[in-house]
């Protein structure tokens, strides 16, 4: 028979202890917290976040600090007791989070920046509460079926034919490694194995190569021509030359969006060469991959539907948070055939059968559930307002690069290509050499750096030093972008003022 005085007083006790927690007491349970604390404590997370997203256009797009002035803030001994769990949300969101590259601001132009959209943020938020392990199937049939719903939805999107799968991946690092090793092993693992590449691949392909085991003199850095794509030409000799020193060529890693310039390699002659000469190619479309979604990027990427594999980051042009990149294979069995390995601990995972287990397919055994952001934030927007987005990114550059070859102050250094504007100031009839040029360009690049909102970085183009932007962001407008480029003109005018003799 229940007591009910009794329930009432335990019901009242507990709501007493939920409101002290509240106020900042101690949760009881250990590790455990209330309910009503936890529901408070994540709005007072949400609101931090949406606070700081909302007031990004009035702060710069870059703050930092040495280490020094962060150790004497930061470095501590872990507290023995607990502290007040609002007061450390807020210590997080005052002295930590903001140090860094706001990769989301709307003048965030340097390296591959992005702009998450909000479910995707709290998908990773509820993916992390039901702390998911997207291993096995047995573990994670839902989460697993997901994960095969949006590899499904990259294939079509990258015109890969229905035989094609994958997996989702920390990033274009892991995704290039998986490539390599699939490579590999489909090449038989041949001692003197050789893989080429363009001289501005991205270091992930070089680092992948190494640490499947090519040596460091048999990775193939070929030269890109005067629109900074891959040379077919030199790839056909290099791989010739090899083949008659008694190399194993195993595989060609084209770019499909260059970090440098964004340029696509020539994707269909080496697409040709590839099955010709019977060796893997792998597709670094780690942030240009996601321009397929529109009918321009389609066409621009024509070819990469008959690559091996591919990689692409949705936390870059699909943007999403981090981590959510993946990779494509067309034949799925390959990466199969070489990440497969018994168990003897994961034996029950006979319940699934013949079903996907995602830790058969790359690098990693326990893995996040990353295609929980990209599945909530097609689902909320829609596939228009992404392809809206994703085609902003590249009228903007358009703009940029139009706005670049009218400037008297400017020179345009590379064809515009997937939101990439590569220039310098380089005034016309100046007259300036490179060692010039290069000392006014980097003191224009530090002007920049320290006394204008945006943030703006350089890459080098056969050596020749120039300014970068990168356009992806959706939150970037066209006045972000004409602003930053009128600075660059005003900076490099009076830089140029005190160069002038």
């Amino acid at each position: 028979m229940v007591d009910h005085r009794k329930e009432a007083a335990r019901a009242s006790m507990r709501s007493e202890e939920e409101t002290a927690a509240g106020a900042g007491g101690e949760a009881p349970n250990g590790l455990q917290m209330p309910p009503a604390l936890m529901l408070d404590l994540a709005r007072r997370a949400a609101e931090l976040v949406v606070e700081w997203q909302e007031s990004l256009p009035g702060r710069g797009a870059w703050d930092g600090e040495f280490r020094g002035e962060l150790e004497q803030k930061l470095m501590e001994d872990p507290p023995e007791q607990g502290r007040p769990a609002e007061e450390v949300l807020e210590r997080a969101a005052r002295d930590i989070l903001p140090l860094s590259l706001r990769l989301g601001h709307p003048r965030s132009f340097a390296f591959i920046p992005s702009s998450p959209t909000w479910p995707g943020v709290l998908a990773d938020f509820m993916a992390s509460g039901f702390n998911t392990n997207l291993c096995t199937w047995l573990v994670a049939s839902g989460p697993s079926q997901l994960e095969l719903v949006v590899i499904d939805w990259l294939r079509r999107w990258l015109g890969y034919p229905e035989s094609a799968g994958g997996l989702l991946t920390s990033g274009g690092s892991a995704a290039s490694l998986d490539a390599l090793v699939a490579a590999r092993e489909s090449a038989g693992h041949p001692e003197r194995a050789t893989v080429y590449m363009s001289d501005l691949s991205h270091s992930a392909h070089i680092r992948a190569a190494r640490i499947i085991g090519i040596r460091p003199e048999c990775i193939r850095l070929l030269p890109s021509d005067d629109r900074f794509r891959l040379d077919v030409n030199a790839l056909a000799w290099a791989v010739a030359e090899d083949r008659d020193a008694g190399f194993n060529p195993i595989a060609v890693c084209a770019n499909a969006g260059t970090s440098s310039t964004g340029t696509i390699d020539p994707l269909e002659a080496m697409a040709d060469f590839c099955e010709t000469e019977d060796v893997w190619l792998h597709v670094d479309a780690a942030y240009g991959g996601f321009a397929a979604v529109t009918d321009e990027g389609r066409k621009l990427l024509r070819g990469i539907e008959r690559a091996d594999s591919i990689s692409l980051d949705a936390h870059k042009w699909f943007f999403q948070p981090y981590e959510a990149g993946g990779l494509l294979v067309k034949d799925a069995s390959t990466l199969e055939k070489a990440f497969e390995v018994r168990n003897d601990v994961l034996q029950d995972t006979i319940w699934g059968m013949n079903h996907p287990n995602f830790a058969d397919r790359g690098l990693q055994l326990s893995r996040s559930f990353r295609a929980l952001k990209i599945w909530m934030s097609v689902q909320t927007f829609g596939m228009a307002e992404f392809r809206r987005a994703v085609s902003q990114g590249m009228e903007l550059a358009d703009r940029a690069g139009e706005y670049v070859q009218e400037s008297s102050v400017l020179e345009l250094l590379s064809p515009v290509s997937l939101g990439i504007v590569c220039f310098r100031v380089n005034p016309a009839n100046a007259a300036l050499d490179e060692e010039t040029l290069e000392k006014i360009n980097r003191t224009v690049l530090s002007h920049i750096f320290w006394d204008d909102p945006a943030f703006v970085s350089s890459t080098l183009l056969h050596g020749t030093f120039a300014l970068r932007l990168c356009i992806l962001n959706h939150t970037t407008t066209w006045d972000d972008v004409r602003e930053t480029l009128e600075a660059i003109e005003r900076f490099g005018k009076a830089t140029l003022s005190q160069e002038a003799p």
